[in-house]
């Protein structure tokens, strides 16, 4: 039960999230003070991403609103890859537990976009469940490689 726990935690944080208007989500103005004096602002100048048809970049959206489109979409890598290793720790050491955990992932990030398309000023987005699931694959792919590793490492103290 405790290793549901985890998923469960990174699943109710997702639905709260999810839920929250744009504006309610905003953290322009916390950037603002914190970041005054815009820091690395000529070397994110220089990015350019396309995302939804358009170029987000410094000179389209501006230094605070790019830094934030920045942290937004880290957010989506970095809290789907928990919701993976939530899951392939919950699976266990059962067969296929990493390729569960990132179909699992990938299947929640979609059925994620397709509520938040509910919520006012939020819309449904195919990238970000792609960037979602990258999450999940690297999140997910990181514990295998470490474990593979760690058991390589017993196997060789044992002879």
């Amino acid at each position: 039960m405790k290793k549901w726990l985890i998923l469960l935690i990174c699943l109710v944080v997702l639905v709260i999230s999810s839920s929250m208007t744009y504006e309610q989500q905003s953290i322009l103005p916390a950037l603002e003070d914190l970041l005054a004096n815009k820091p690395f602002e000529k070397q994110l100048s220089i990015l350019k991403i396309p995302y939804w048809g358009t170029i987000v970049s410094v000179e389209e959206r501006g230094y605070f609103p790019f830094v934030e489109f920045l942290i937004r979409k880290l957010t989506h890598f970095m809290g789907f890859g928990c919701i993976a290793l939530g899951l392939y720790f919950a699976w266990g050491k059962r067969r296929f537990a990493a390729s569960i955990a990132i179909g699992g992932t990938a299947t929640i990030a979609v059925l994620d976009e397709f509520r938040q398309s509910f919520t006012p000023g939020r819309t449904m987005s195919a990238q970000d469940v792609l960037v979602d699931t990258a999450g999940a694959i690297v999140f997910v792919s990181l514990v295998v490689a470490l474990r593979k590793i760690l058991k390589n490492k017993r196997q060789k103290a044992q002879l």
